[in-house]
């Protein structure tokens, strides 16, 4: 093969990925890319707080829902409910947060 078909294939190879890549910003632009679907205008009721590894396979997730907060064991073969209806701490005692 002579260099003129080495070229035409990076080239082709060049404007495949390119494909890709616009065809992966479009997605994630346009929300194609979440797996839930987002709120839009109102406030979001679901979200999660702490996530804390506890071994190679298990996390403990803090979970926020509305103004509760619920403790999960997440494992490959199942999940666990440890706690449910945490009251979140207030702004002033939060973590992090600096007394003014």
């Amino acid at each position: 093969m002579d260099l003129e078909n080495y070229l035409r294939f990076a080239a082709a190879l060049v404007f495949v990925l390119a494909l890709i890549g616009l065809a992966t910003w479009l997605a994630r632009r346009f929300g194609f890319g979440t797996r839930a679907p987002q709120v839009r205008g109102g406030q979001r009721r679901l979200g999660v707080v702490e996530v804390a590894t506890i071994d190679a396979r298990h996390r403990a997730v803090l979970l926020r829902r509305d103004d509760r907060e619920h403790l999960v064991l997440i494992g490959p073969s199942a999940d666990l409910l440890i706690e449910s209806g945490i009251e979140p701490p207030s702004d002033a005692a939060s973590p992090g947060k600096q007394p003014e």
